[in-house]
This record gives C-alpha cells, structure tokens and sequence, in this order.
C-alpha cells in the first residue's frame, strides 16, 4: 500500500493526516501490547483472545476504510484498486470471518493473523507520521517499514485463510447472512459460498500485491539515500 510522493502534504490536509495517522498508530501499538500481554503476562487462551482485543480491533481496522477515501480524494499518491482490495479483504476477515462467528475466533489463524497485523501497522502508521513531521525520516525507520511486511505479509495472509477456512462452515450451517427463495426481492445470496469466493479469488491476487511492495521497496531503499522524506505515503 505504498507508493512514491513527490512533496508532502501542507496545510489542514497534513494535518488531518498526522492525526489519522497517529490514532491508528496507538490503536495498533496497544492492540499489540493486548496480545502480547493475554498469552505471555496472563496466560490465557485462545479462546478468550478476541473478546479482549476484539472491539480495538474492530474499530481500527473499520477506521481504515478511510484510506480508500484518502486515495480516491488524491490527498495521499496511493494506487486505489490495491489501497481497496487490500483494505475491503481485511475488513471481510474481521467483520466477516472472525468477528462475525464464534468458529472464526478460535481459529489458529487468529493469533498468527493479530500479531501480523498489529506489528506491522504499528511500524507503518509510526513511519507516516515521522514522514509528516521530520525533515528526514531516520534510515533505520525506513529500512524497518519497507521491510517489515517481508515475513509478517505472507504469514499475515495464512493467518487470514484460516480465519476464513474457521467461518465457512459456520456459515455453511447456520446460513448467517444468506438470504434464500423464496423472499419478497426474488433473490438468493449464500454468504457460505461468498466466504469461498473471497478465500479462491485471493490466492491469485497475493503474489500480485506482494510483488508490488516489493517494487515499492526497491523505490525507496534503491535511492540510496533512505532517510530522504521525498519517499513515503503518508496515508
């Protein structure tokens, strides 16, 4: 989800930025610290993991859908159709797939998918807003954003799948969100099937969208001058 810039933000709109940028930074960071603290300081299960971080969680990455905005608006360089894709399957996973069935959070997908997510957003939310705020952004900062997603990407998806694979079949059982015929709109809608659409359809897309930020990281760290602020977006 990034892509060069040619110059900051200015005015109300960097503003407006660095605020976003530095709520959904504490959002993750304590999100993170959750986790970490339900496995390791209190010792609790799975079971119980997303009725603790569950409502941050959800609020946060719902908070995100904003980013499509911001890309469609021209406020940040993005690409949309991946800013999308990208935020519109993660939602799906946690409205959906995770906090929509109680199958969805047990699923072994859950913690690898949380500690994905937390760690890396907490990194690139934290790297926007020093790119908003410094001159130049440390090279070691630079460094760690565009290269974070390297591991925590892949796994953060496998996370995902499982989550999916987890919900299905409650789906499947109690037809949560389907609506079948006959009804007064003559339609028919199987939620279950919708979950397998989404699961297959993004298969394909994952070394898509991997490869991109790949690309992008070879944008900026190819410069050979990392702490240069001209590179970033700053969501």
């Amino acid at each position: 989800m990034t892509q060069c810039e040619k110059s900051k933000p200015t005015g109300f709109v960097k503003l407006y930025l660095a605020l976003y940028n530095a709520a959904q930074f504490s959002g993750w960071t304590y999100i993170f610290i959750q986790f970490l603290a339900h496995f390791f300081v209190h010792g609790q299960p799975l079971d119980t993991l997303w009725s603790q971080v569950g409502k941050t969680t959800y609020f946060f990455q719902m908070l995100a859908s904003l980013e499509v905005v911001h890309a469609m608006a021209g406020i940040v360089p993005s690409n949309v159709p991946i800013t999308f894709l990208q935020t519109f399957g993660r939602c799906m996973v946690v409205a959906g797939a995770i906090d929509g069935t109680p199958t969805g959070q047990r699923s072994p997908g859950l913690p690898l998918a949380l500690f994905c997510w937390s760690l890396t957003e907490s990194v690139r939310y934290s790297y926007y807003v020093a790119h908003l705020l410094l001159e130049n952004v440390p090279a070691f900062f630079v460094w760690l954003r565009y290269t974070v997603f390297i591991p925590m990407y892949p796994c953060g998806f496998l996370g995902e799948l499982l989550c999916g694979y987890w919900a299905q079949g409650y789906f499947g059982a109690t037809g949560k969100w389907s609506m079948e015929l006959p009804n007064r709109f003559n339609f028919t809608f199987s939620f279950y099937y919708f979950v397998w659409i989404m699961m297959v359809g993004y298969l394909p897309m994952f070394p898509q969208m991997y490869l991109h930020m790949f690309s992008q990281r070879r944008k900026v760290l190819g410069r050979g001058n990392v702490g240069s602020s001209k590179v970033s977006k700053s969501n």
